[in-house]
Formats: structure tokens, sequence, C-alpha cells
């Protein structure tokens, strides 16, 4: 399945998470974000496209509130599965987090700034 059919498949379906290799950065990434309830869950494989990460992970968010706290627990738990500390961005406004764990780059939103950046279409244009 090519990368922009996953990205449909998995917003038309929030309860079903992105394939992850098991023990990953990327499955700890994934499975936090589920845990803290991140809605529209998205994972885009950067393999080829860019030498920046791996994946770029997007999710969302229903307040600054929310995207904050799921944003620290992330950091907590990358900290905690023996990653190096992430870099973030963004945390003290809310309305988007950056998160850099190197392999993996996350992007929480709240939903109306998610659809405003619309990178989910910005990293799939040009795929079938």
């Amino acid at each position: 399945m090519n990368t922009a059919q996953s990205a449909r498949d998995n917003a038309a379906s929030p309860h079903t998470l992105p394939e992850a290799e098991e023990g990953s950065l990327h499955e700890l990434v994934l499975q936090s974000l589920d845990d803290d309830q991140a809605q529209d869950i998205v994972s885009i494989d950067l393999e080829g496209k860019s030498g920046i990460a791996d994946f770029m992970v997007i999710a969302s968010g229903r307040s600054t509130r929310q995207v904050a706290a799921i944003a620290m627990k992330l950091g907590e738990r990358i900290k905690q599965g023996g990653y190096p500390a992430p870099k973030m961005e963004g945390l003290s406004q809310g309305d988007w987090v950056l998160i850099d764990a190197g392999d993996v780059v996350v992007h929480i939103f709240r939903p109306e700034v998610r659809s405003f950046y619309n990178l989910e279409r910005m990293w799939t244009l040009g795929e079938a």
C-alpha cells in the first residue's frame, strides 16, 4: 500500500494505528499517541523523500491543553524508552508542537491548525 493510501485509510479509521516495526521508536511514538487519545494519527514514510527522518507522524489533539499534554507525555516516554531526549518546539502555545526524536519527527496540531498547514498533502503529493 502506498503512503497516500495509508494516510487516507488511517485518517478514515481513527482506531487503527499505522503499521510500525515492533519495539521501534516509531512504534513507541504511535502507541503513545494512541494511548493519549490523539486523533487522526497518520504516519508518512520519508525514506527516499528526505534525509531529516525515517518517518513523519502527524496527529491532532482536541485543544491546546491536550496538544501540550500529548507532547509532554510523548517526550517522557521516548526518554523512558532509552532514546535521547527529543527536541520540542511550540509547546508553550499548544496550537502545534513539533517533536524531533531523530528517526521520527512528530507534529501534533489542533484540528484547525492542522487543516491550515496540511502537511499530509505536502508530503504525499505526486503519489497515487
